[in-house]
């Protein structure tokens, strides 16, 4: 028997995750998403995505919250922590943060 799992959007997601800092064309400080809420994300990527993948995202760490993208990447989406975010607060490379995301 096939379990069906329905995802909606907006869809709510709450993790927690470290920050790392990605040396690409852009630097900056990222969480990548667990396993489990990414693979919801992938379920609806293709009604909210648009180009390359990204999905766009309304982001909160403490009382900070901030519209971004969220970035696919090696099988897993990133979500950026702007320079602005990590003022706010008081963030560094090796935090541990919860981050809660509404996408949709």
């Amino acid at each position: 028997m096939q379990t069906l799992v329905w995802y909606t959007v907006p869809m709510l997601l709450e993790f927690a995750g470290e920050i790392f800092y990605w040396r690409g064309p852009s630097p900056y400080l990222f969480v990548a998403i667990l396993e489990e809420p990414g693979s919801a994300l992938k379920a609806i990527s293709s009604s909210v995505s648009y180009g390359w993948g990204c999905i766009p995202v309304q982001a909160r760490i403490g009382k900070t919250e901030w519209k971004t993208s969220l970035f696919p990447k090696e099988g897993r989406y990133l979500v950026p922590i702007r320079a602005s975010v990590q003022k706010a607060e008081n963030l560094s490379v090796g935090d541990q943060v919860v981050i809660q995301l509404e996408v949709g």
